[in-house]
């Protein structure tokens, strides 16, 4: 899920609620529900969508319910969040706050599926297994579709909710139910342990002679500002000690997004002072973010997206477009125009709150509308970026290739 992390800790909260007659204290689980809705109404990017939804009023109203444990304080917090009607405004209860956290420094406790939706049934699919996963020892190929977890249905669990059943404690057992492209299923026990996400991945590709370096970011976690720069310091000087690359695939395919400011400090050195995006918060007052002068990696460039790309992803996309840095080619982008931040709860749950809209550096709001490539590239999209059947891979060393020839590179 595409978060910008701010982990904020709750102060002690209000304490007590002023009603008629003598204040009465809250407890414990009550005064949960107090600081969620507290860290709402200072941070929720609409103020004026609190107020339409009476948000004092709610407060009032969510309290009068029987609030007496854990469980039934996040009830009463995930009814008092669902009229803002923002999916990405919402309560993470303690194992999903914790995985959502994990995920943001580049491992996670699980199996090392990278799961999808496929486009033509909503069925849910293995992009791929994850090197040294779990996942990837079961020999589990691309394109699986995956149908249980344990005994329940993925189909019935949704993405969001599979991908948390095969999270858990390392050493723990998962039994998943796959079927091939044949029909035929098979059942997988697996072992879960501590999976490194592999952020970053680099290669080199040649092409009629030329020299091209692929890199592929699946998300933007902590140590992706880092592993980029080396990556492209890397790519600066080719195997034989040559000049380097002669131009450069970045591919954002599937990255939904991450850290924003990961995002950002990549854009940054592929950008040499340009703008990179604009940020609207809840006074309405615009930021402009800006590249510093200079650019880790200065040569040509080509920049694949999907249906998969998504925020911060898609932020990076469109300062490279904007900017005429980069040709994106592939298909529409997913479309998220907001930020969130992530607020800790303390008792172990968080809050994701939208907090900023952003805009592409000319303006473009993407919200629900994405981001059109300037070349679409042959559909059907392959279902495994960067495996040995990605067509469009294929696709973008050709036309990156092309540009190399018509700027006059032999």
């Amino acid at each position: 899920m595409a978060v910008l992390l701010s982990l904020l800790l709750t102060c002690s909260g209000l304490g007590m609620l002023a009603a008629p007659g003598p204040a009465l204290a809250l407890t414990d689980a009550q005064q949960l529900v107090v600081d969620a809705w507290r860290l709402v109404n200072q941070s929720y990017v609409d103020p004026d969508q609190l107020e339409r939804l009476h948000w004092r009023q709610r407060r009032q109203q969510t309290l009068e319910r029987p609030i007496t444990n854990s469980l039934e304080a996040y009830d009463a917090i995930e009814s008092l969040l669902a009229p803002l009607a923002d999916p990405y405004t919402r309560l993470l209860r303690p194992d999903d706050y914790q995985a959502l956290r994990a995920n943001t420094k580049g491992t996670v406790c699980g199996v090392g599926l990278q799961l999808s939706l496929r486009g033509d049934d909503q069925h849910i699919v293995v992009i791929a297994a994850l090197d040294g996963s779990p996942a990837a020892d079961a020999a589990i190929p691309p394109g699986s579709e995956l149908v249980q977890v344990d005994n329940d249905s993925a189909a019935s669990l949704g993405l969001d909710r599979t991908a948390a059943r095969l999270r858990g404690p390392a050493g723990s057992d998962v039994i998943v139910t796959l079927r091939g492209s044949n029909g035929s299923e098979r059942e997988v026990v697996l072992t879960r342990r501590e999976v490194d996400l592999q952020p970053v991945r680099l290669r080199q590709l040649r092409w009629h002679g030329h020299d091209l370096g692929y890199l592929r970011i699946t998300q933007f976690s902590e140590p992706v500002p880092q592993q980029v720069r080396d990556a492209l310091a890397t790519l600066a000087t080719s195997p034989g000690g040559g000049a380097g690359v002669d131009g450069l695939i970045l591919d954002l395919r599937n990255n939904s997004g991450g850290l924003v400011s990961a995002g950002l400090a990549v854009a940054n050195g592929l950008l040499d002072g340009d703008p990179i995006v604009e940020t609207q918060d809840r006074e309405g007052l615009n930021a402009r973010q800006q590249a510093s002068p200079g650019q880790l990696y200065a040569g040509p460039l080509i920049t694949l997206v999907n249906g998969g790309t998504a925020s911060a992803s898609e932020i990076l996309a469109g300062a490279l477009q904007d900017n005429g840095r980069s040709l994106l080619v592939g298909d529409r982008t997913f479309g998220k125009g907001l930020i969130q931040t992530l607020l800790s709860l303390g008792d172990g749950s968080g809050l994701a709150v939208t907090v900023a809209r952003y805009l592409t550096p000319e303006g473009r709001d993407i919200q629900h509308q994405g981001i059109e490539p300037d070349r679409a590239l042959t559909p059907p999209e392959p279902l495994s970026p960067g495996g040995s059947d990605d067509r469009w891979l294929v696709e973008a060393e050709q036309i990156l290739g092309e540009q190399l020839e018509a700027a006059g590179q032999p």
